[in-house]
């Protein structure tokens, strides 16, 4: 008999509540070892991590037999990762212990994971119900080209819109990101009924500030907008425009390091005040780490013109968020509702929390989301367990395991994975952080979504030069445009935020940074795919369901992925088939009939049983 018979952490027969907890809620275990094993006890071996503790509690024998055995843990009352596992004792003595990979020593055994969590902490669900769509500002739209005079930096600007960023390094092996193309503010304000009809709620903008850079990672100024972007009006304006159409602007704060080129650092004194690069004196040497000044300092992974801040510098902290007109604060006053924070890793717990209570005190309902990459429950970054999830610290996190998981299963992976990635997520995030995460296929940072699915040669393009210059050929885009119609169909209907970045629901291609980050193709978009990504979005904004319905597999083999998401009201079926054959089903059914929202197309139910052929890489979301 398999182990998961003995306890089994995702089925509410052994553990309930599913997954995480909020402090001091009471957790009930119950466990079903074989009779043949002759256990006359058992005991729950519990180890608080953050609080360095650990115990044992009894769960005595119950039922008829007495061959079952069940008890209730009350979760700690601070917030806390609690590994846990059991052991089992026979009348002679002997014991032996059982967690995640089946029986073991108490030194061997395996232990789950139960994410503690406090449940005071409130995140708006305006989040995670709706739509992102995220905007690498001067690549979405332009209305006019600029004039770099002035500017800090030395840049160039593209007088040709459909040109190909500048992507071969300079003498130094380094990519400038010197090349602009002139997207704006207004630009985006001049869109946003485009993007209404995507049912956008959410406009996630790569850094907007000061900065000598297109991609603007290297800050410059906090407290202007790059003048190429506009004006701080224009920001003002363009949130006042996006409410009034329902959606929240998100910025992005990069807070562990600034450009060397900034007032703060001012390495070649683009700016009239002493810079820490220029005088121990400067009111912002404090904030950084020379080894040898002025040449040799801590950088964000070495690269020099990053240098690294030090977020525990008192002066900084009131600079970025507790003063009176922080950066925080003050472009939340701006109409900003939530703050994407870059590299959390390389952000102190303490500093994240300050950022989200500040956040909170300016508007309850604000959001705040950190850049992991990996499960951020049990993430360890610098030999120190993180606790972004654990309340006080993000509402959520950016997906990344979702999008690992999904476009492996897309292009010939296992469901049953996908399935596993997922629930291990679902089990361990606190849910509104699990229904708050910002679901994506591709970033400014990840090879374009519609490139990785339809190219067949990519293995042997070694040189950018090469990745830079390849275009999918027909039949490797209409294999792309499909696979991708099917994950946006996945990502649509998923729990958490279904995200685009700019550009994807118009079929851009596109290799690793910069070739990912061309210019938007207005006027050239694949139209059937933006119709397309219209469709999914009205659907996902008219379904209470898949907003913030449970979810439940009811199969997942191979190609062949089954879900369903369903509220007290209401219930949609998600049937995806990844695979090149058609795939066989016979699913339970209430009701007489099924329609799939997105053809319109019915399906006669017989005996509560509804038997499908779903057709190669397709899906249907049935209602």
């Amino acid at each position: 008999m398999s182990d998961r018979f003995v306890f089994d952490p995702r089925d509410e027969r052994y553990k309930s509540p599913f997954g995480a907890a909020a402090c001091g809620t009471g957790i009930s275990f119950t466990l079903r070892p074989l009779a043949g094993e002759g256990f006359v006890s058992c005991t729950l071996l519990a180890d608080c991590e953050f609080a360095g503790t650990s115990q044992e509690q009894d769960l005595p024998a119950v039922g008829e037999r007495g061959d079952l055995f069940a008890g209730t843990f009350t979760a700690p009352t601070e917030p806390d990762l609690v590994w846990y596992a059991f052991r089992f004792t026979r009348a002679d003595g002997s014991s032996v212990c059982f967690g995640r990979g089946g029986y073991a020593s108490r030194d061997a055994v395996q232990r789950w994971q139960l994410t503690v969590y406090d449940g005071s902490f409130v995140t708006p669900e305006w989040f995670g119900s709706g739509i992102t769509y995220q905007i690498f500002p001067d690549r979405f739209c332009r209305l006019s080209v600029p004039d770099p005079r002035g500017m800090v930096g030395d840049r160039i600007v593209h007088e040709n819109w459909s040109d190909q960023p500048f992507y071969r390094p300079d003498e130094n092996g380094q990519i400038t990101n010197r090349d602009f193309f002139g997207g704006s503010l207004r630009g985006i304000l001049s869109k946003l009924d485009y993007l209404a009809e995507l049912s956008v709620t959410t406009l996630y903008l790569c850094p907007i500030f000061e900065a000598d850079s297109n991609h603007r990672y290297n800050t410059a100024d906090y407290m202007a907008i790059d003048p190429m972007l506009g004006t701080e009006e224009d920001l003002r304006e363009l949130c006042a425009e996006a409410k009034k159409r329902g959606m929240h602007v998100m910025l992005d704060g990069v807070f562990n390091h600034t450009g060397s080129n900034s007032r703060y650092f001012n390495a070649q004194g683009y700016y009239p005040q002493l810079g820490a690069a220029q005088s121990q004196s400067s009111p912002f040497y404090p904030w950084y780490h020379f080894t040898s000044w002025p040449y040799e300092y801590d950088a964000w992974w070495g690269v020099h013109t990053l240098p690294a801040v030090n977020e525990n510098n008192p002066d900084y902290r009131r600079f970025i968020i507790t003063g009176e007109d922080s950066v925080i604060r003050h472009w939340m006053r701006c109409g900003a509702d939530a703050w994407r924070l870059d590299v959390a890793d390389e952000l102190p717990d303490d500093f994240i929390a300050s950022i989200r209570s500040v956040m909170t005190e300016e508007n309850p309902d604000s959001f705040l989301l950190g850049e992991v990459w990996e499960d951020g429950s049990n993430k360890i970054a610098y030999s120190r367990r993180r606790r972004y999830l654990l309340g006080g610290e993000t509402n959520g996190l950016m997906n990344y395991p979702f999008r690992s998981a999904a476009l492996a299963w897309v292009t010939g992976g296992d469901a049953a994975e996908f399935r596993e990635t997922m629930e291990t997520l679902r089990e361990n995030y606190p849910p509104a952080a699990f229904y708050s995460a910002l679901n994506i296929l591709s970033t400014h940072d990840t090879v374009r979504v519609l490139t990785l699915l339809g190219a067949a040669e990519s293995d042997r393009l070694e040189t950018k030069d090469q990745r830079a210059a390849y275009r999918l050929c027909p039949a490797e885009r209409i294999r792309g445009v499909v696979r991708l119609r099917l994950a946006a169909l996945l990502l649509y209907t998923f729990p958490g935020s279904p995200t685009v970045f700019y550009g994807d629901e118009a079929g851009m291609e596109g290799f690793e940074d910069p070739l990912n980050r061309g210019t938007y193709p207005w006027g050239g978009e694949d139209a059937s795919l933006v119709r397309y990504f219209r469709r999914l979005g009205a659907i996902r904004t008219g379904r209470p369901s898949l907003q913030r319905g449970d979810i439940s597999y009811l199969y997942a083999s191979g190609g062949g992925l089954v879900f369903r998401r369903a509220t007290e009201k209401e219930q949609s079926l998600v049937v995806l088939n990844a695979g090149e054959s058609p795939l066989e089903l016979v699913l339970p059914w209430q009701g007489s009939m099924a329609t799939d929202v997105l053809t319109g197309q019915q399906f006669f139910v017989m005996d509560h049983l509804l038997h499908l052929s779903v057709p190669p890489v397709s899906g249907l979301l049935l209602t």
